[in-house]
């Protein structure tokens, strides 16, 4: 679904600070542009106001609202914002136009107020929006507006809500994106799996596969037009590669006899590393998409699996059990000597990179306890995120704040679900899914 970006009229920028931690916010205190300084500490959430929409003609009404509602969820979902109810509104906004009555929002303590309108032509919607700097009496950046297919209301407004979000944090948003994952169905002795995708927040599901097949590990191109999965069509673990606008899939080359998994892009979308598995051992490979051409990148008599590249793809982390346990090891996307960079107590595994390029998300095994973590590339500052019966399998958010997991709940009723949780450790979030679900794999942010 395209859609077009216009400017609505031309206001005055706003600075805006990010790190890492607590939460404040300058114009609370000053006079200064709204923004969030992150540091250590307790988090904060920024107060803010968003009525209905505007609807500027009969066919835009039920959208307005709704469009709004959508950003509002968003905003709070990361725990860094706090709606104030509608209810506590002391003017509305009846005209997009009229001018922003600073004092009767102070008076709430809303900090940053989001205003909009909506009209409706056919199947085509234009949605237009302001974003205001309460205290400093300023507008933040510049209103802007986009028109498309009212079909893709939904999309909108995730739009709206990641510019809002960049707006106020400096970093770019992760709303207008999706997750393909695993739905899982029948009892926890006989699961049936299938590819699904749906919006970050868990709507608009999308079936990609049927459940005649076992299917495991699905990753996203850096484009997000393809996935990657490994499947049990043929009995045995094959890695396939599957066009998400058309379902239309194939399987890559391999050699008979061996077993694919665990397949991962590069970032340039040319390139899949995977793990391959023959006469009783799992080394590394790569292999151009187009050519399938392949080439072995390790030789070790361990099982080296879990391979994720970095952003810039001159490396690639993975998994392996040659030091006696298993651990997070780096090596060039070449092959070469590897680096182990895991150390702690336990055993580490599905190592991804960071989109940022300066963090690696793993799963960690230890003392009976499954955990999320997170660490630099070289090992150090480990952090874990998380710790229950069984998380595993983290996925980054397009902005790298954020990770998705799946999480399993035990006993002979348990199934697994998909959880977030952001790099700080706070947030904790389970992500609404029509069943059980695993192995999610977050998208880029869509076009």
């Amino acid at each position: 679904m395209g859609f077009q970006l216009r400017k609505v009229t031309c206001l005055l920028a706003a600075c805006a600070t990010f790190m890492a931690g607590h939460v404040t916010t300058a114009s609370a205190q000053s006079d200064g542009p709204l923004r969030i300084e992150i540091t250590d500490g307790v988090i904060e959430p920024l107060p803010f106001a968003i009525p209905d929409f505007v609807p500027e003609d009969g066919g835009a009404s039920d959208f307005a609202r709704s469009i709004a509602r959508v950003i509002a969820a968003d905003l709070a979902s990361t725990g860094l914002f706090r709606e104030i109810p509608q209810d506590a509104f002391i003017s509305g906004v009846t005209n997009f136009s009229s001018p922003v009555a600073y004092a009767d929002w102070k008076a709430i303590n809303a900090q940053a107020l989001i205003t909009g309108a909506v009209s409706s032509s056919g199947d085509s919607i234009n949605v237009k929006f302001r974003v205001f700097d309460v205290f400093s009496g300023q507008p933040l950046g510049e209103g802007l507006q986009f028109s498309g297919g009212a079909a893709g209301w939904r999309r909108m407004a995730h739009k709206v809500a990641d510019i809002v979000y960049s707006r106020i944090t400096g970093e770019s948003g992760y709303f207008d994106s999706r997750v393909v994952f695993v739905a899982e169905s029948g009892p926890k002795n006989a699961r049936r799996k299938r590819l699904a995708i749906m919006d970050y927040d868990g709507a608009n599901v999308q079936y990609l596969t049927d459940s005649s097949a076992l299917v495991l590990a699905p990753r996203f191109s850096p484009q997000g037009d393809r996935v990657l999965y490994t499947s049990y069509e043929t009995g045995f673990p094959q890695v396939y590669v599957l066009d998400v606008a058309t379902v239309g899939r194939r399987v890559l080359s391999s050699q008979e006899g061996t077993m694919t998994f665990a397949p991962r892009f590069s970032p340039d979308g040319r390139t899949v590393v995977y793990s391959l598995s023959a006469g009783g051992n799992t080394d590394l490979y790569t292999m151009d998409i187009a050519s399938g051409q392949a080439r072995r990148l390790t030789q070790a008599p361990s099982i080296e699996t879990a391979p994720s590249f970095s952003p810039d793809g001159s490396s690639i982390v993975f998994e392996s059990d040659r030091s006696g346990s298993q651990q997070l090891y780096v090596m060039p996307a070449t092959g070469g000597e590897a680096t182990r960079i895991s150390f702690g107590q336990g055993r580490y595994g599905t190592p991804v990179w960071s989109p940022r390029g300066d963090l690696i998300a793993f799963t960690k095994q230890n003392a009976g306890r499954f955990h999320i973590g997170v660490m630099r590339t070289d090992g150090s500052e480990e952090r874990l995120l998380t710790a229950s019966f069984l998380d595993e399998g983290p996925t980054w958010s397009p902005n790298g704040r954020v990770i998705m997991f799946t999480r399993e709940s035990q006993g002979e009723t348990g199934e697994a679900s998909l959880y977030s949780v952001d790099i700080t450790g706070r947030n904790l979030r389970r992500v609404l899914t029509e069943g059980a679900a695993s192995d999610p794999a977050w998208s880029p942010l869509l076009n």
